[in-house]
């Protein structure tokens, strides 16, 4: 079976009560759709397995239109809209979206205007549930594979032949959401006026420079800005279309960063436009200690309403708030075939989730109408067994961004010397990681629907390494691993059977640091720590608020640390996971800080580290082909020195598990699953509708 074909599971009618074991059954089934023999498909019906309700369906999408001949000649808006502009209180839609709308081919069909969207959020912190469902903004795009750039924001782009110039053409006649024009003014001033100040943006961000070097922004005309490098920079389109700090405001401008900003509103903010009276003024007036932390807050899509925007929605609630909604943004240029203005939900409300278990409840009982993330997969037979009550159907979407649980391994740590020497030893991580049954905590903690292999990447990825490294380490082999233990001189153990310090100071004792997320990481963490007990090792579990867990890391005090590698399957588009590339990395924050500044900072690497880091600096440089080759390249050697333990890979686990309610149209069977599509919005959120 390939992966885009889809499978049903057994009927509601004849299971109204689904038990564990048939959810097992399901996942099995659904998993062989995408990646398991049809053999093993047949076994699973053999079992009892029944068709009726797909789980992971067809991966499928919305298409963007980029030719012009199949643009609709005439547009339509909402009804509330289309009453504002009768009133006079706005321009008619031809105006509001320009001369090159963002034409959307829906999924299935046109849809019909109305409605409130109702989602779950955790609090301030949760920014990125908005990101993620309504406030696309990013220059370019991905299409719904994950495996094709297409435009967005930006209508069309090019790289010249050297790579060194990227040029981004704008929407003609583009409107930021109070109605002012969207233009290559707002690219310079951030650049000039934002990212280039040093107490706004302190250290220079790694995808504005190549080979260490600056990039520059500069304006060719109103609607035409360049990127322009001093080295050729050939993955700069992939780095606009993903989740890095520039080609995308709404997520990163409450950094200071995103590569464009409102300079028409933010400037009665920066005291290069304003007098020192009138930005103190302001501070007092909204509580700044400092004018930096008045901008910031000021340049928040999230937490500030009137901050104008290119998103199709806006926030008119802020996220600080106990319900954040943002509502339709009348100047969005989304439209669809037949030229109607997009968004057709009027608007988003998301209600404040004391903790997990409240979202789920609430997921359960059909209060959502569409909601993937903060949704526990153990939760799967409890929600698949309320479908027909709470009126709504399950998805599955497993992810290829790699280990959505892993040990990293912090390869900095400098505390403990005893612990470092291990911790930086390969042959002792790859003995840790036959110590794990991955099985086990697979079966135990994701129902079966993960795999119990290597943190490679999906194989329909770009950089899928070949089939010899899926495995590779992660064998459960208790005989191996203590053989491994004892040949590196961890032979002496204490009466219970740990194995003890070779500097003769006691029990040999791993911290492993957990916190409350996606994923229960701290349970896993507590059963790796009974598994290890078989090869006599030592492991104590930290559980830790994350912003605690987060600061320890930085300051390097960390040992292991409990995270999910995302956005491993397009290392291109998200800060990679699978090496040190930045101060806050848990695979070594003193490498990491090492590589981000160019050697000028931070602990060099050892040799294998180093090798890995000039190989994926060089290949921003190279294009596509070539990129390809190193990619692979780089993550051979990473899967080889096993810096990440993976425990269970490529699962819908993270964000995977979506409910949707019945009544809501144009939603895919199956969605990429990655910190790099921003799912859901990778289904282009702007075209779902109610259908009643």
């Amino acid at each position: 079976m390939s992966d885009h074909d889809a499978v049903e599971l057994f009927p509601e009618a004849s299971n109204p009560h689904p038990s564990r074991r048939s959810v097992l059954r399901a996942g099995l089934v659904a998993l062989a759709a995408a990646q398991l023999p049809d053999g093993l498909v047949s076994q699973a019906l053999a079992q009892g397995a029944k068709p009726a309700t797909t789980l992971i369906g067809k991966l499928e999408g919305a298409e963007v239109v980029t030719d012009v001949a199949r643009y609709p000649k005439q547009f339509k808006e909402a009804p509330p809209l289309a009453e504002l502009v009768k009133a006079g209180k706005l321009p008619p839609v031809q105006e509001r979206i320009g001369q090159d709308p963002l034409v959307v081919k829906p999924l299935r069909e046109i849809g019909k205007y109305g409605g409130t969207w109702r989602r779950g959020f955790t609090g301030p912190f949760d920014t990125s549930n908005g990101h993620r469902a309504a406030q696309n903004d990013k220059l370019l795009y991905f299409d719904y594979t994950g495996t094709k750039i297409v435009p967005n924001v930006a209508r069309g782009w090019e790289v010249s032949p050297d790579g060194k110039v990227t040029t981004v053409h704008l929407r003609r006649g583009m409107k930021w959401s109070d109605g002012q024009p969207f233009t290559a003014d707002d690219f310079v001033f951030w650049f000039e006026d934002v990212y280039t100040n040093k107490e706004l943006v302190p250290t220079p961000l790694s995808v504005m420079t190549i080979n260490g070097k600056p990039i520059a922004v500069k304006k060719v005309d109103a609607s035409t800005v360049q990127f322009v490098a001093p080295d050729p920079y050939f993955a700069l389109s992939t780095v606009l279309a993903s989740v890095w700090g520039i080609g995308h405001h709404a997520r990163y401008g409450r950094d200071a960063l995103g590569g464009f900003a409102p300079a028409h509103y933010l400037k009665q903010f920066h005291p290069k436009y304003a007098s020192k009276d009138d930005i103190a003024r302001k501070q007092a007036e909204l509580k700044f200690d400092t004018w930096v932390l008045l901008f910031k807050n000021r340049n928040d899509a999230c937490r500030n309403p009137d901050l104008p925007v290119v998103t199709p929605w806006k926030t008119v609630s802020p996220i600080n708030t106990s319900t954040w909604i943002l509502e339709r943004n009348p100047y969005s240029v989304w439209v669809d075939t037949d030229g109607n203005q997009l968004p057709y939900i009027d608007r988003i409300r998301m209600t404040l989730g004391e903790n997990l278990e409240v979202i789920n409840l609430r997921a359960i009982a059909g209060e959502y109408d569409s909601q993937a993330r903060h949704i526990d997969i153990s939760k799967l037979p409890v929600l698949l067994e309320n479908q027909q009550k709470g009126n709504y159907r399950v998805h599955l979407d497993p992810s290829d961004q790699g280990a959505d649980v892993g040990l990293f391994c912090n390869q900095s740590y400098e505390r403990d010397p005893e612990i470092a020497r291990w911790l930086s030893t390969r042959n002792f991580r790859i003995a840790l990681s036959h110590g794990i049954d991955r099985q086990q905590i697979n079966e135990t903690f994701v129902l079966g629907l993960g795999q119990a292999g290597s943190a490679a990447p999906g194989e329909r990825t770009l950089y899928f390494p070949g089939t010899d490294y899926k495995t590779l380490h992660t064998g459960y082999d208790v005989k191996k691993a203590n053989e491994m233990l004892d040949a590196l001189g961890l032979t002496r153990r204490d009466g219970e059977g740990y194995r003890l310090r070779a500097d003769g100071s006691g029990r040999l004792r791993l911290a492993l640091t957990t916190y409350l997320g996606f994923l229960p990481f701290t349970r896993i963490a507590e059963m790796i720590v009974e598994q290890w007990k078989k090869i006599g090792v030592r492991g104590e579990v930290q559980e830790m608020e994350r912003g605690l867990a987060t600061a320890r890391l930085r300051a390097n005090e960390h040992q292991i640390y409990f995270e999910t590698q995302w956005g491993a399957d397009n290392i291109y588009g998200h800060v990679p996971l699978l090496f040190p590339a930045q101060d806050q990395s848990p695979l070594g924050p003193l490498y990491g800080v090492w590589y981000s500044s160019a050697g000028a900072k931070g602990k060099q690497p050892p040799p294998r580290m180093r090798e890995l880091m000039a190989t994926y600096r060089r290949s921003f440089s190279v294009p596509d082909q070539e990129r390809t080759r190193l990619a692979k390249e780089v993550w051979k050697i990473a899967l080889d020195e096993l810096w990440l333990i993976p425990v269970v890979s490529n699962s819908p686990a993270s964000q995977g598990v979506r409910v949707i309610k019945n009544t809501l149209g144009n939603v895919p069977e199956r969605l990429w699953n990655s910190a790099v599509s921003d799912n859901p919005h990778i289904a282009h959120t702007e075209t779902w509708y109610f259908k009643a």
